[in-house]
C-alpha cells in the first residue's frame, strides 16, 4: 500500500489556498446575484401574465422569496435584488470584477448603494472611473468615499437632492447587545451628530475638573450623561420604567438559580440588575409552559390588551417569519379573520410591517400545522417556524416559568 504523507501543508500553500477560496467565494456570490436577477425577471413575467399586480407588492414578494431562499431577512433580500438589477444597468466593469472574484460581495454592494440614485448612463461613467482607479485593490472605506465623490461629480444636482432627502430619514433605534446591554443609535445629519457628541465630550471635561474624584471612564461618563439628559433624571440609574420581563419560576424560588430573565426582543439579563438603583419597576405576571408563553383568547377583531401582550412575549418581540429579526409591528391572524379565523392566542403571531404586507400578495399563505406555522410562497416553497422557548436551563430541568 502507498504510504500516506504525514507532512503538513506549508504556510505558503495554506495562504494561497485561502486566497483561492476567497476568490471562489466572491465568484459564487456573483453567480448567485445573476440567479437572483433571473428569478426576479421570471417571477415578474409570470405574475404579469396572471393579471395586474401592484409594482410595490410584487417587489415585496420577490424580496421576501429571495430572503427566505438565502436565509436572510427580507430587507437583505430586497438589497440583493436591487443590487443584481443595478449591476446590469451601467456597472459592466464592476460586474466583471465581481464575477472574476476580484471584488467581494460587500465591496460590490458598497459601490451599487452609492450609485443607486444615478441613471444607467451616469453609472457607466462612475463604473469606468472606478476601473481606471483599480477599484479591486482598494479597501471598503476608500471605495465608499471614491464612489460617492465620483457620483457627486457626475450628477451634482442629484447628489444635492439625495443629501437633502436623507435628512428625512433621521431616526433613533435600539438593538439588543450581549450581556444585558443594548445599542441606542441616532441617525442624524452630520452637523447635528457632531454637535451632540461634542456636548457629551464636554461633560467629560466638566467631570474631570469637578472636586469629586472621577471613578468612571470617558465612555461611561458620556453614556450616563446621555441617559440623564434624555430622561431628565438626576442620575442614569434613577430612570422609572415599566417593562415586560420573562422570569423562570426557579429564579423566583431559588436565589442561586443560574437562569436569567428575558426581556422580549432584547435577550437575557441578570435578574439582580432589574431592581437596582432608585428606579420604580412595575411587574406584570403572565404564565408560560416549558419556556413558551401560553394562554388567553378574545372574540374581538384585533389582538389587544393581555392577549396582544401574550403573543408579543411568546414571539420574543421579533417577527415570527423565518430569518427575520425585525421588531413586531402587527399582530396577524394566521388563519385570516376574513376566512373565519378567530382572534385567539394560537391563531395569532407577531409580524413586522413588511411580512404583514407581503402576506396579502397573491400566492402567499400561512397555516398552523403539527410542525408549526407553515408559510408557503408563490413558487410553492414552504418555510416552517415554531415558538422559541425562553428561560430553559441547559439541563432541561426548567420546564415551567412565569412572566413578571
Amino acid at each position: 500500500m502507498p504510504s500516506i504523507s504525514s507532512e503538513s501543508p506549508s504556510e505558503a500553500s495554506l495562504i494561497e489556498r485561502i486566497a483561492i477560496l476567497e476568490q471562489r467565494k466572491a465568484a459564487i456570490a456573483a453567480e448567485q446575484s445573476e440567479a437572483v436577477l433571473a428569478f426576479a425577471r421570471a417571477h415578474a413575467e409570470s405574475q404579469a401574465a396572471a393579471g395586474t399586480v401592484e409594482p410595490d407588492a410584487l417587489e415585496r414578494s420577490i424580496a421576501a422569496q429571495v430572503g427566505l431562499a438565502c436565509r436572510v431577512s427580507p430587507t437583505e433580500g430586497r438589497r440583493r435584488v436591487r443590487m443584481a438589477r443595478d449591476l446590469h444597468a451601467g456597472h459592466d466593469r464592476v460586474r466583471a470584477l465581481f464575477a472574476a472574484g476580484r471584488l467581494c460581495e460587500y465591496r460590490t454592494a458598497t459601490i451599487v448603494a452609492a450609485t443607486a440614485h444615478l441613471s444607467p448612463t451616469e453609472r457607466a461613467q462612475v463604473d469606468q472611473a472606478l476601473a481606471d482607479q483599480h477599484v479591486d485593490t482598494l479597501g471598503v472605506r476608500r471605495i465608499h468615499d471614491l464612489t460617492r465623490t465620483l457620483a457627486a461629480q457626475v450628477a451634482p444636482g442629484k447628489f444635492l437632492t439625495r443629501c437633502r432627502a436623507a435628512r428625512s430619514g433621521r431616526r433613533v433605534s435600539v438593538r439588543p447587545a450581549a450581556d444585558g446591554m443594548a445599542d441606542l443609535t441616532a441617525h442624524l445629519p452630520v452637523g447635528e451628530a457632531v454637535a451632540c457628541y461634542a456636548a457629551l465630550a464636554a461633560a467629560v471635561n466638566e467631570a474631570a475638573v469637578s472636586p469629586e474624584p472621577l471613578t468612571r471612564s470617558r465612555g461611561q461618563v458620556m453614556a450616563d450623561t446621555l441617559v440623564e439628559r434624555l430622561t431628565g433624571q438626576t442620575t442614569a440609574g434613577d430612570v422609572n420604567v415599566e417593562i415586560q420581563v420573562l422570569v423562570p419560576v426557579e429564579a423566583l424560588v431559588d436565589p442561586t438559580s443560574p437562569l436569567p430573565a428575558q426581556i422580549p426582543g432584547h435577550g437575557p439579563v441578570p435578574i439582580d440588575l432589574l431592581t437596582t438603583g432608585a428606579a420604580r419597576t412595575t411587574w406584570r405576571r403572565l404564565i408560560t409552559s416549558e419556556g413558551v408563553v401560553i394562554g388567553g383568547d378574545s372574540r374581538s377583531r384585533l389582538f389587544t390588551g393581555r392577549l396582544a401582550a401574550l403573543i408579543r412575549a411568546r414571539d420574543g418581540g421579533r417577527c415570527r417569519e423565518s430569518y427575520c429579526d425585525a421588531p413586531i409591528r402587527h399582530l396577524d391572524h394566521i388563519h385570516r379573520w376574513a376566512d373565519g379565523g378567530t382572534t385567539e392566542f394560537d391563531n395569532g403571531r407577531g409580524l413586522c410591517a413588511f411580512h404583514n404586507q407581503v402576506r396579502e400578495t397573491p400566492g402567499w399563505k400561512a397555516e398552523v400545522t403539527a410542525r408549526g406555522i407553515v408559510t408557503t410562497t408563490p413558487t410553492g416553497a414552504e418555510y416552517v417556524t415554531t415558538a422559541i422557548p425562553v428561560n430553559r436551563s441547559v439541563s432541561e430541568n426548567a420546564n415551567r416559568s412565569c412572566v413578571a
